[in-house]
C-alpha cells in the first residue's frame, strides 16, 4: 500500500510522510488500548475536517473561491479540525495525570471542545485574506449575502469596512468560547505548572490576536496581517511565570484582555 501511495505523490514532504506510515502504525499498535482508541477516534474526526476542505474548496490555483454555506457549517468545520482535539486532550490528561483524576470527563471534554473552537475560530478570522487567495472562504455565504457581499468581493481590501459588523459578530462568538477556555485553565490544579502554562499561553495569544484584528480596519488586506508581535509574545511568556500560580491573578489578566477586545467592538 505504501508504494502505491508514494509512487503517485509528487510533493516530496508528503511522500516522506506516506513512507513513514508503517512506523506510525507500529507506534499506534504499541500504545495502551485506551490511548489507541482515543488516537483512532480523533484521527477519524480530523479526517472529516480534511474532507470538508477537499469537497468544499477548489484547487488553490483554480482562480475560484469556495465558501461554507452557513454558520452551522462553520461550527461543524471548527469542531472537526480543532474542537475534537479538545476532547482528545482532555481524555489523555485524565488518563495520564493523577492530579486530574477528579475531573468529570464528559463535562471537561465539552469545555475542551469550546477551547479548541476558540483557537480555530481565531485562526479562521485572522487568515481570511490569505485563505481567500487560495480559494477558501470560511465566512458563511448566508452571512455575507445578508450584507449583499459575495466571497469574490472580499478580495478587495476596501470591502473590509463594510463587513466589519460580521467580523465583530464572530469575534464576540469567539470571546464566548474563550470564557470556556478560561474555565478549563482554572480547573487545572495550581501545582500543575507546566500544564497551566500550556493552556494559558494560547488563550492570551488568541485574545491578543482578536484585539489586533478588531482594531485593524485593513483586516482584509493580506499585506497588513492581524498578528501579535514577537516581542509581545515574549513579554507574555515572561509575565506568565509569576501569574500562573494564582487563580485571582489569572482571572484579572485574562479579564483585562477580554475587556480590551470588547472595547474595540464598541468603538464607533
Amino acid at each position: 500500500m505504501e508504494s502505491r501511495l508514494t509512487d503517485k505523490q509528487a510533493i516530496p514532504a508528503e511522500r516522506r510522510l506516506l513512507q513513514s506510515l508503517p512506523s506510525l502504525f507500529a507506534m499506534l499498535e504499541g500504545l495502551a488500548a485506551v490511548d489507541r482508541t482515543s488516537v483512532q477516534k480523533v484521527v477519524i474526526t480530523l479526517t472529516q475536517g480534511m474532507e470538508i476542505d477537499l469537497t468544499t474548496f477548489p484547487a488553490e490555483d483554480s482562480g475560484q473561491i469556495g465558501v461554507l454555506k452557513d454558520e452551522e457549517a462553520l461550527e461543524r468545520y471548527i469542531y472537526y479540525v480543532a474542537g475534537c482535539v479538545g476532547e482528545f486532550w482532555t481524555t489523555l490528561l485524565v488518563t495520564h495525570t493523577p492530579a486530574l483524576k477528579h475531573w468529570q470527563v464528559p463535562q471537561m471534554s465539552a469545555i475542551g471542545v469550546r477551547f479548541g473552537k476558540a483557537l480555530q475560530l481565531t485562526n479562521v478570522l485572522r487568515d481570511v485574506p490569505r485563505d481567500l487567495r487560495i480559494g477558501r472562504c470560511y465566512l458563511p455565504e448566508r452571512d455575507l449575502a445578508r450584507l449583499g457581499v459575495t466571497p469574490e468581493a472580499l478580495l478587495d481590501p476596501a470591502s473590509g469596512i463594510h463587513i466589519r459588523p460580521l467580523l465583530f459578530q464572530y469575534i464576540r462568538k469567539t470571546l464566548d468560547y474563550y470564557r470556556a477556555a478560561e474555565g478549563y485553565l482554572l480547573a487545572i490544579p495550581r501545582r500543575c505548572l507546566r500544564l497551566r502554562l500550556a493552556v494559558l499561553w494560547p488563550i492570551l495569544i488568541g485574545l491578543g490576536t482578536l484585539h489586533v484584528l478588531g482594531k485593524n480596519e485593513a483586516w482584509l488586506d493580506p499585506s497588513q496581517p492581524s498578528k501579535v508581535g514577537r516581542r509581545w509574545v515574549y513579554r507574555i511568556l515572561l509575565l506568565s511565570l509569576p501569574v500562573v500560580w494564582s487563580d485571582r491573578l489569572l482571572r484579572t489578566w485574562i479579564g483585562h484582555w477580554r475587556r480590551r477586545v470588547e472595547a474595540v467592538l464598541t468603538e464607533k
